[in-house]
């Protein structure tokens, strides 16, 4: 990857006005600019905010496909600021009623490069549980002209082997768009231990304000260089959250000391030990279960 800035849009969702939102982004892209960036990042579902409050077949009548009134003022704008723009937004299925929560990538000429649809969605939002939400099932990695950009989103940052797989796929860049429901240890820990585990960058840009059921989001978006150091962080308030990405984010232990980094965990994994994966259920029993239907095969 080469230097570049990397600006996280924290900013508040008007609850399913979805022209609104779009044109908030286009307006806030600039903003951006002012920090020097090159690659925008926007928080998880922000043309409606992450709970609806209706049915499915609502939301799929709200929202539309890639390149739709949910993208092309995106488009545009990144088309005439020559920027890359991480625009999430619930996307329409084929059918009336199925729906993705997804990211697009849109590059400098406006052009969608390609979409990641979140494959873990939480069990409340997963269509399998008592959601609304078909999971994806792919996990792409974009070739930029800074580097190699992957996408997970939100509740995807819970799980190692989601952003492992990215990884080892060759991803330099892992972001993460999120309207993030839990704690601030929850939101921090999970972003340090992918970018430590993975040795990548991670742009976790979380929502603030409320959604349609009025559940608030607590923002504190943050970048993390590849030895964990968080390299900027915001508040819970709409800004800019920014940072200069390098190739140099491996070469000391932490921040601010000289301590040589002398290891690779990408390397040093004991392919030996490690099972093939299969189902499994923690100890420890939660509060309530929201039974998820798997696929079968």
């Amino acid at each position: 990857m080469r230097e570049f800035v990397l600006a996280g849009c924290q900013i508040a969702s008007e609850p399913m006005d979805v022209r609104g939102n779009v044109e908030k982004g286009v307006e806030w892209i600039p903003k951006a600019l002012e920090v020097g960036a090159e690659f925008i990042v926007f928080p998880e579902t922000v043309t409606t905010g992450f709970n609806p409050g209706c049915s499915k077949e609502a939301l799929w009548d709200k929202v539309d496909i890639a390149g739709g009134a949910i993208t092309e003022p995106i488009q545009k704008a990144a088309a005439k600021h020559g920027v890359y723009v991480i625009w999430p937004s619930y996307e329409r299925g084929e059918v009336r009623g199925d729906i993705y929560n997804t990211a697009f990538l849109i590059g400098r000429n406006g052009e969608i490069i390609g979409r990641y649809r979140k494959t873990h969605p939480w069990p409340g939002e997963n269509i399998n549980g008592i959601g609304w939400v078909i999971p994806g099932s792919e996990t792409p990695v974009f070739d930029t002209d800074m580097g190699k950009i992957g996408i997970i989103i939100c509740y995807d940052g819970d799980f190692p082997d989601l952003s492992t797989t990215i990884a080892l796929k060759g991803a330099e860049v892992i972001c993460r768009p999120s309207a993030l429901l839990r704690t601030y240890d929850h939101w921090w820990a999970t972003n340090f231990a992918r970018a430590y585990d993975n040795h990548v960058y991670i742009a976790a840009v979380n929502a603030v304000g409320s959604d349609a059921i009025k559940t608030y989001y607590f923002g504190h978006s943050m970048i993390l260089q590849p030895n964990g150091w968080k390299i900027a962080q915001g508040r819970c308030a709409e800004e800019i959250v920014y940072a200069k990405l390098t190739p140099e984010g491996l070469k000391n232990v932490y921040g601010g000391m000289t301590s040589p980094q002398i290891f690779d965990h990408m390397t040093d994994r004991n392919l030996e030990v490690y099972d093939v994966m299969k189902e499994g259920q923690s100890p420890f029993e939660p509060s309530k279960r929201i039974p998820v239907r798997k696929p079968k095969g």
